[in-house]
């Protein structure tokens, strides 16, 4: 079940896409003849989101069908058909770009989680995401992260507390802000604390948390705090971490690295729909 604000994004989108009409297709006059599309994948990658497809064109038509070729979190090669699309073909004009757009920023993030995990597969170590996402995107975001074999932080501010910088000061703090954040808490919620130092991360344990976060810290500094921490804690790595250095970070010892770049800032897989009449599929 998509959420129902990820459907009203669809179909927001369609509308920003689409205008008063699609002039372009209308200008042809292809009308009502049906046809297929082809979605095809131009370079290797993890596909993820398929199921956007079928959202899309239900929104656009009762009379189109999608039939899928792959599932998501399969790896693809160049030049291989993922989905095809059955029915009119001003329909099937009309939506490709915003189905283009939501499957190439999918699986862009799927195959990006999924280059990472394979780095660091050797270690006990998460990854996962921020909540440094495409607004509206989240959910679609964070699916693919799973997609890619990643998994997920916070996915809102109501999942979890999670103390960072600015809170720390506003409560005067670690010790105070620990103290506030156990008193306020239900027994069944963990409490992060972000920390920038060693000394941080001994006041934090003192204090009573479960969860450090060592922000902005090197895999040398990582590895005395698992010294320090022990398995008093668990202990998650963040801030200036990438596929150069992932690794040094997971034999280092960390339980959770977190990745912003896995959603904020990944390139498109290039994927494309390519149209042919029923004629040339020998339907």
């Amino acid at each position: 079940m998509l959420p129902f604000y990820v459907r009203e994004h669809i179909r927001l989108a369609l509308e920003e896409d689409i205008g008063m009409g699609d002039i372009t297709t209308e200008a042809i006059a292809v009308g009502d003849e049906h046809t297929v599309g082809f979605v095809k994948v131009k370079e290797p990658g993890v596909v993820a989101g398929l199921f956007v497809l079928e959202e899309i064109y239900r929104v656009l038509s009762d009379n189109v069908r999608v039939e899928y070729m792959v599932k998501d979190g399969e790896e693809v090669a160049p030049g291989q058909v993922i989905a095809k699309i059955y029915g009119p073909a001003a329909v099937i004009l009309m939506g490709e770009r915003v189905a283009l757009n939501y499957l190439q920023f999918l699986s862009g993030i799927a195959t990006k989680t999924r280059r990472i995990i394979n780095k660091v597969k050797d270690y006990p170590v998460r990854v996962v995401d921020t909540r440094k996402t495409v607004p509206g995107l989240r959910w679609l975001s964070k699916y693919a992260v799973r997609v890619g074999g990643g998994h997920n932080h916070r996915f809102n501010l109501s999942d979890g507390i999670l103390l960072k910088d600015n809170h720390i000061k506003a409560a005067g703090g670690i010790e105070e802000a620990i103290k506030r954040a156990r008193k306020y808490a239900p027994h069944t919620l963990k409490i992060e604390i972000e920390v920038e130092s060693l000394e941080g991360l001994k006041e934090a344990i003192a204090a009573g948390a479960d969860i450090v976060m060592l922000d902005n810290m090197s895999p040398q500094r990582v590895k005395e705090a698992r010294k320090i921490a022990g398995d008093k804690v668990l202990l998650e790595a963040s801030g200036g971490i990438n596929e150069e250095n992932i690794l040094e970070y997971a034999r280092a010892g960390i339980d959770v690295i977190s990745l912003g770049t896995l959603t904020h800032s990944v390139k498109a897989l290039d994927i494309s729909l390519d149209l042919k009449s029923l004629k040339e599929t020998g339907r």
